[in-house]
């Protein structure tokens, strides 16, 4: 396994998960990764007697067999129970203890196993929609002796996924731990993605533009410090502002020591009492003189900085939170002249005062955290990780799921 903290590469196409069999989970209109994180599925499936069938069984153990291959543990699934009670032939007690490994393991495949992501800032939710739907799904596989397909269907069809996994199969010892890690984010993922995208990997320092899953271009980053971790997200860019104010968010002003006239800040009394901190635009300006407009409640964003000396730097988790970009004058052009003219940039670029310009299209921007994805020949290339992350989400697939305490 190669490591290599800071190699571009090429980014592989996104692959949907085809919807149109009854036995798959069909995705909800909502845009990706924007709906709330469901909670595992319960064994709510029909209880007949008999329901699960000798064949059904036997495909349910080998679907769990398998999830070792995913980085999973057969055993959290009842699985030598389940061959134990197979013994004694169809009926009641191996229906519902058939039908309560099936859903753990769907939920699994489909959601990750790993609950709690909040604390890790893992803000890429799912679809409720798409849980409550697993039970009927599974009880339609059941009845079409297509349980093995029913699983199969659950599961990232990514191409970086499927590197991942191509790369367990030889691994061992640390190198397989933060394989499983990857892949249980990947499990995370939507399933639907969009084609044309800003993918930045937090902890690669890189941000790639991707065009109908073709990269066109990389650009390094800085990303949030540790005390101030970068949330991973899924936020639409639709605008860039040349010339920005910068808005001090209260959580700055309080860790920070600023003062009104010094660094350009402007304190603004508020009617409650309190009081608001502005930098208007300038060479101080901490926001430089690009910054794309991000739809998030976290405020964050992809912008210039007024400070480049950081981009020297092979460890970049330095900022507040927000994405710092090396040469956004370079990438904003590239956006504006997609499908659009860059002309009115140029305008802007040369003037002092403060424009908004729309792209010509919505670009989703994926911010992630995966410290082993696939390069363009289809190899694994690993980074840091800046955050810890991978330690926690290593201590809940080892053992049952847990709520992780916060850093």
């Amino acid at each position: 396994m190669r490591r290599n903290s800071h190699r571009p590469y090429l980014v592989p196409g996104w692959i949907a998960l085809a919807s149109a069999t009854a036995l798959i989970v069909p995705l909800t209109a909502a845009a990706p990764g924007i709906a709330a994180e469901p909670e595992p599925a319960t064994a709510t499936a029909p209880d007949a007697s008999g329901h699960w069938s000798k064949a059904a069984v036997g495909q349910l153990i080998q679907a769990i067999d398998g999830a070792r291959a995913e980085g999973l543990n057969p055993a959290d699934y009842s699985v030598a129970e389940l061959r134990q009670i197979a013994v004694d032939g169809q009926g009641a007690a191996l229906d519902t203890l058939a039908t309560r490994s099936a859903l753990a393991l769907a939920h699994d495949y489909y959601f990750g196993r790993v609950t709690d992501r909040g604390n890790m800032q893992w803000m890429i939710n799912r679809s409720a929609d798409e849980e409550a739907q697993l039970p009927a799904r599974l009880e339609a596989a059941v009845a079409a002796g297509k349980v093995d397909e029913f699983f199969t269907a659950l599961l990232p069809s990514d191409e970086r996924y499927q590197a991942l996994k191509a790369a367990l199969a030889d691994a061992s010892g640390a190198d397989r731990d933060r394989l499983r890690v990857n892949m249980e984010r990947w499990r995370w993922m939507p399933r639907s993605i969009a084609t044309n995208y800003l993918y930045v990997n937090v902890p690669s320092y890189q941000l790639k533009v991707v065009q109908d899953g073709v990269q066109l271009s990389s650009y390094d980053v800085v990303v949030g410090a540790r005390s101030t971790p970068t949330p991973q997200m899924v936020s639409p860019t639709g605008s860039l502002v040349v010339n920005p104010s910068w808005y001090v968010p209260r959580s700055i002003v309080k860790t920070s020591r600023l003062r009104p006239g010094r660094g350009g800040y402007i304190f603004k009394a508020n009617a409650g009492g309190g009081y608001s901190v502005i930098q208007p635009p300038g060479p101080r300006n901490a926001l430089g003189k690009i910054k794309f407009n991000l739809d998030n409640d976290q405020a964050i964003y992809l912008h210039d900085t007024n400070t480049k000396s950081a981009f020297a730097r092979s460890e970049r988790a330095l900022s507040h939170g927000c994405v710092r970009v090396k040469d956004i004058d370079r990438l904003a052009a590239e956006l504006m002249s997609n499908g659009g003219d860059d002309g009115s940039l140029d305008e802007a670029l040369a003037r002092s005062r403060t424009a908004t310009l729309r792209l010509p299209q919505t670009w989703p921007v994926y911010i992630v955290y995966f410290t082993a994805d696939a390069d363009e020949a289809g190899g694994i290339v690993t980074y840091g990780d800046p955050y810890g992350y991978d330690a926690k989400i290593l201590a809940g697939l080892n053992g049952k799921p847990v709520q992780m305490a916060s850093n």
